[in-house]
């Protein structure tokens, strides 16, 4: 019987460089999938977008397949799938094909995967009945119109099946969803009707395990200890095959671990209702998911099902919303954590004094269980040295900007034990804040280009 294996490299923009290279180098892969989006990362590349128009994707991708060029050497049927285009997949592409013509792999096919960029058309689909209501809120798109920078639908299989389906080695995606990044090979290699919604479960479970990286062999997991290695941590890979079934392992000898403690934790992350997990390629039911130990660093994954994907794509919109700036200074010495506390507030009262406090401000002392608002903490004794953390909104960059300046005085101006104020004082830098909303599938389709690396590369 017929199996893959997928296994993934990158969990955000700014995991481990390392990690690419060794579980391709290691695990055996049919495929390398790279997760780089979320929420705040679109924003992050709108941001890029709109001040160069030919960036607005992932730039440490290109640097990646750099590093990858000898295992894509050695293992020639490797292939990679990423979501790594961001807001300009044909950009990101290009910049890719680029890498690999000049190391000799010109003919390589890679192929990017666009579609989910709404923003051109947003007005047209408002005129047509499209309202892009607020998804928690229901609050009309008009609120923030004129103030929106990008709209993209989160687009899942389709269009990484049609560009694998076209020879493609190297799939670069838009806004695709997580898990759609491992459900796309499965559905490429085992030719699994669309409709097949147990099968798709089983593919979109594997890719929701392995979607965040580390944190399904080892990381953030709450059972942690320094027995389970992290300095070489192993990422994680989905055995999956023909017939559903699914393993959850890493690259042999690497460090980390593989139980059902942390496939479990990752399985219940960031899911909302377990039996109705709505991602872009069906409606999956993890509430009758078993997990089983098989072997040392190996979980065997069953029951999940499925059923008919939703109607609607979701959508993450970003728009402008003002100024935001933080600055930090230690306070030491004895009562610390109240002297920080008399310091914000010199802060404020003078912002204030001057007319220039901002619509939003917010203190923490670091230290003292500010971090954890609502858990009882019980400590060892009073501290000896805190960080005050200031942070401040609004839609004036002077106002948020006047905080700052009042910051540092406090070396002079306040009172003893102020320190830790050498590296400079921060700026103010735009917020650009989130819009979730809907859209009828039939207004976001994927559109596949599919060139070899030389033909990108002219």
């Amino acid at each position: 019987m017929k199996t893959i294996r997928i296994g993934n490299g990158a969990g955000f923009w700014g995991d481990s460089r390392l990690a690419p290279i060794e579980i391709a180098r290691e695990g055996r892969l049919d495929y390398l999938t790279l997760e780089y989006l979320a929420e705040l990362t679109m924003s992050i590349l709108a941001h890029l977008k709109s001040r160069d128009p030919a960036a607005g994707y992932v730039s440490d991708f290109p640097d990646v397949v750099r590093d990858l060029l000898p295992v894509l050497q050695e293992q020639p049927g490797l292939r990679i799938v990423t979501n790594a285009g961001g807001m300009h997949p044909e950009a990101c592409a290009k910049r890719t094909a680029e890498v690999l013509a000049a190391g000799g792999l010109g003919s390589t096919i890679v192929a990017a995967v666009s579609g989910d960029d709404l923003l051109p058309a947003i007005d047209a689909h408002l005129a047509a009945g499209e309202t892009f209501a607020h998804f928690e809120t229901g609050g009309p798109l008009g609120d923030v119109r004129s103030r929106i920078v990008s709209a993209n639908a989160y687009l899942g299989a389709e269009g990484i099946v049609e560009a694998l389906g076209r020879g493609a080695r190297l799939v670069v995606t838009g806004r695709v969803a997580d898990a759609s990044l491992t459900v796309g090979p499965a559905l490429h290699e085992f030719g699994w009707p669309g409709t097949d919604w147990d099968r798709l479960a089983v593919a979109t479970v594997a890719g929701h395990l392995i979607e965040c990286g580390a944190q399904s062999t080892g990381g953030m997991y709450s059972d942690w200890t320094p027995a389970i290695s992290l300095g070489d941590v192993g990422y994680p890979i989905a055995e999956i095959a023909e017939d559903g079934s699914c393993v959850v392992t890493k690259p042999d000898g690497s460090g980390g671990a593989v139980t059902v403690g942390t496939v479990a934790e990752q399985l219940v992350y960031e899911i909302g209702d377990p039996a109705h997990y709505l991602t872009p390629d069906i409606d999956a039911d993890f509430s009758h998911v078993r997990l089983e130990q098989e072997g040392t660093d190996r979980v065997r994954v069953a029951g999940a099902r499925g059923n008919a994907r939703p109607e609607r794509y979701k959508v993450s919109m970003a728009y402008r919303d003002g100024y935001m700036a933080a600055g930090t200074l230690v306070i030491a010495g004895r009562d610390c954590a109240n002297t920080a506390r008399h310091c914000a507030g010199t802060v404020l009262e003078r912002v204030r004094r001057a007319g220039l406090l901002p619509e939003r401000t917010h203190v923490e002392v670091l230290g003292t269980g500010d971090s954890l608002p609502g858990i009882p903490l019980v400590p060892a004794g009073e501290p000896w040295e805190v960080v005050l953390r200031i942070a401040a909104h609004d839609p004036s960059r002077e106002k948020v900007e006047r905080v700052l300046r009042e910051l540092v005085p406090l070396v002079t101006s306040g009172p003893p034990g102020v320190t830790g104020y050498a590296g400079g004082r921060p700026k103010p830098h735009p917020v650009l804040a989130y819009w979730p909303t809907t859209v009828a599938r039939e207004l976001a389709r994927p559109k596949v280009t599919a060139r070899t690396a030389e033909e990108w590369s002219r």
